[in-house]
């Protein structure tokens, strides 16, 4: 029996012993965007770094869903998770010497952040993928620039690790992080050297982490971002509203147009690739199946406008104006209360960004023999 309390009390203590350890490591977030693959692999060589330095845990997680095979399995970043990290890596590929549109997007959310200090006194550090090398300081510095305006701890490479790489070839060393030139093709990228070097960079970046955890504060943004608003493609999951597919164009027109912030929408009752409920109302459909095909429309102009804000309709501002016009007869006076059905619609999934102007009226016909025509004006991002 005392034999058993020993081996208890040993494996008690080597748990909190093994707790005890695992606090005193820094808790470091590698974010990247990653179109081809070349981010990717550089933030597996940060992510080596920081694990082998022994001083922190380290997790990779992207800014967007990716249809690259080898990101299927890397999860989503949340923008309200970002501060309970004690240091971020960021990575993204060069877009025109500058950060990439889908870190761009990220980063762009993270105003909430910025307005309660939340990442301030935080570590962070870059890596990047480019393509011939041309405009890579301009995008790190772009980079740099915008993580400074959060007040975070910007970590340079400096020349650590350079005495050591080929020379004959180009590198993607730069003093203020990694890079891989991607379209040069004589040597595999990243390079042995790029590699190495982001493996530097990520155990340095590691120490410095470690050496700062504690020292600023941590804010959970889940109880001081009171404005953030419901994810709206999560909600449509949980009220179980599926969206068609995008109604291809029947003619020479676009689904929709942007012009500036605002997007222009017009559908019709099309379901499953037919008219439903097609007719003049009260004539060939009642109001019931009116209201059903109204719905099928908005359920159209929506799918549309995540098409068109890049599937996150968490990116719609406000939904300006709806217009319905209903295949009636002359004495119809009682439009408003079909149209209803599109404008609860739109507040359900929308919220009050889906508070709208509206318009109603009726037509002798409407194209197709569709018993409605919906036009809508959102504002986006």
């Amino acid at each position: 029996m005392k034999k058993l309390s020993r081996v208890f009390v040993l494996i008690l203590l080597l748990k909190i012993t093994t707790i005890m350890a695992q606090n005193h490591k820094a808790k470091i977030l590698v974010l990247i965007h990653s179109d081809n693959g070349g981010t990717y692999e550089l933030a597996k060589e940060i992510a080596s770094g920081i694990e082998n330095s022994k001083s922190a845990t380290v997790v990779i997680k992207q800014v967007k869903d990716s249809q690259n095979p080898k990101l299927k399995n890397v999860p989503v970043a949340s923008v309200d998770e970002l501060p309970s990290y004690d240091g971020i890596a960021f990575g993204s590929p060069v877009y025109f010497g500058n950060i990439s549109t889908g870190m761009s997007e990220f980063l762009s959310k993270t105003v909430n952040l910025w307005t309660n200090h939340a990442l301030e006194g935080m570590p962070a550090t870059v890596f990047m993928s480019a393509g011939s090398g041309a405009g890579k300081e301009l995008a790190l510095n772009a980079f740099w620039n915008t993580l400074a305006v959060h007040g975070m701890v910007l970590v340079s490479n400096g020349i650590r690790g350079t005495e050591s790489i080929n020379k004959e070839i180009p590198q993607g060393n730069t003093v203020l992080g990694v890079m891989s030139m991607a379209s040069l093709k004589d040597v595999e990228r990243p390079t042995k050297d790029e590699r190495a070097l982001a493996e530097l960079q990520g155990s340095n970046f590691a120490k410095t982490a470690l050496a700062l955890k504690g020292t600023f504060s941590k804010k959970q943004m889940t109880a001081i971002v009171s404005e953030k608003s419901d994810d709206i493609n999560a909600l449509l999951k949980q009220k179980n509203i599926i969206l068609p597919k995008v109604p291809q164009p029947a003619g020479n027109y676009k689904p929709y147009v942007r012009s500036g912030n605002l997007v222009f929408i017009n559908q019709v009752a099309l379901k499953d690739g037919k008219i439903l409920n097609p007719g003049k109302l009260g004539v060939d459909v009642n109001e019931a199946q009116v209201k059903e095909a109204t719905k099928a429309t908005m359920l159209n102009v929506i799918a549309v406008l995540k098409e068109a804000v890049g599937g996150d309709l968490n990116k719609v501002r406000q939904c300006v104006q709806l217009t319905g016009i209903f295949n009636t007869k002359d004495n119809y006076t009682k439009h408003a209360d079909l149209m209803n059905t599109a404008s609860d619609l739109t507040v359900e999934i929308l919220g009050e960004k889906g508070k709208h102007a509206r318009a109603t009226l009726g037509a002798s016909s409407i194209p197709v023999n569709s018993s409605v025509e919906i036009q809508a004006i959102f504002e986006v991002e």
